[in-house]
């Protein structure tokens, strides 16, 4: 058979390895003839495309555009561009919005099947809402003073379950669907808000540390208040600019998780590591969340806290990599449970066993291929 060579424009090769995050060690293993293929020396062959196509998770068709297609973000990119790198969404990123979106459409479908009201939280905060209002608003929702935890990931399991309570889909992942080899990038965005009356949605980055998923998650609660969908990079100490929306979000989620009240009550004096430390236990968040309102009570100055939030935020990126590199497992329906949500598992079990959704969508929706998968989860759920 004659091997079927085709002209690629070279900006487009660029693209399609730029959208995958591959640096150049993983082009030259997964693309070794890539610099050919771009400076015009050798032509690639049909089959070569294919699986450029398929390892960056390009469409294929995308591949013979003259020059690189502009993808926007699907949801207000309220993000603040930290360097002067690479802005443009990566394949990982736009695919898990997308996913996240089809679930939410569904969800919303069968809700209003089973007469589903609007939700009243959804909107009901304006940027003109005071902060200490609006954080006030969020405690009551989720009945917050009522809480006790023992740990990070206590904390975060604690705070879904009072999410779901309310209406909110939750969903946690690390990776694109159950795609372990895709891992999502914490640098890139940590969370998204997906704002709908009947089934607002929020997604966390699972790849995130345990103490940053807690903050991201009130922070896209905030954004639902304001019935706005929105992609975050949430962050307690960034002031340098935000957009207004994002800062708003960002105050609100810091003193629903730490109100400065409390903190003026319980600060033992000082700023060091181990009061750090003992705070970011003792509220379950990340030790810069802690610098940040340690600032807004007054115990630090601008200047001491850019001084020190720069290097503790190396030091918390690099706790999260050693982590990282541990790796671990745990239990597959546990992990899955986290990432689809437990309300929205619910309901796809519950609307197929009764005949509104078939197994075919039930699998896709829910990201397996078994049916032993589903029934485990229906298990899960409390569904037999």
């Amino acid at each position: 058979m004659a091997v079927v060579r085709v002209d690629i424009a070279p900006d487009v090769l660029r693209w399609a390895v730029r959208r995958a995050r591959w640096d150049e060690d993983t082009v030259r293993h997964r693309a070794p003839k890539l610099d050919e293929w771009i400076d015009g020396s050798v032509r690639p062959t049909l089959k070569q495309m294919e699986k450029l196509a398929a390892d960056t998770h390009t469409p294929f068709g995308m591949l013979f555009l003259p020059e690189p297609p502009v993808e926007d973000v699907p949801v207000p990119d309220m993000r603040t561009p930290r360097d002067a790198g690479v802005r443009e969404p990566s394949a990982d990123l736009l695919e898990t919005i997308y996913l996240c979106q089809r679930r939410q459409d569904w969800y919303r479908d069968e809700a209003l099947e089973d007469g589903a009201a609007p939700l009243g939280l959804v909107g009901s905060a304006t940027l003109t809402t005071p902060v200490d209002d609006a954080a006030d608003r969020i405690r009551t929702a989720l009945r917050l003073d009522e809480r006790s935890v023992t740990s990070w990931s206590d904390a975060m399991t604690d705070l879904i379950e009072r999410a779901e309570t309310i209406g909110v889909l939750v969903m946690v992942n690390g990776v694109v669907g159950s795609d372990t080899h895709r891992r999502l990038d914490p640098e890139e965005f940590r969370g998204f808000a997906l704002a709908d009356d009947v089934a607002p949605l929020v997604f966390v980055n699972g790849a995130d540390t345990k103490a940053a998923q807690v903050f991201t998650l009130v922070h896209e609660l905030a954004h639902l208040w304001l019935g706005h969908s929105a992609l975050s990079d949430a962050d307690a100490g960034g002031t340098q600019g935000e957009k207004r929306e994002e800062r708003w979000c960002n105050q609100v989620a810091a003193q629903v998780l730490i109100p400065l009240d409390s903190l003026r009550e319980g600060w033992a004096g000082d700023c060091g590591q181990d009061e750090l430390n003992r705070l970011a236990s003792h509220y379950k968040v990340s030790t810069l969340v802690v610098l940040a309102r340690l600032r807004d009570a007054g115990f630090l100055t601008w200047d001491e806290y850019m001084a020190r939030y720069d290097a503790e935020r190396q030091r918390v990126m690099g706790l999260m990599q050693a982590g990282r590199d541990r790796g671990g497992g745990g239990n597959y329906y546990h992990t899955q449970l986290r990432r689809l949500g437990r309300a929205f598992t619910r309901a796809v079990v519950s609307s197929t066993l009764e005949g509104r959704t078939t197994y075919r969508d039930a699998y896709r929706l829910l990201g397996t291929v078994k049916h032993s998968t589903f029934e485990g989860l229906a298990e899960k759920v409390g569904i037999t």
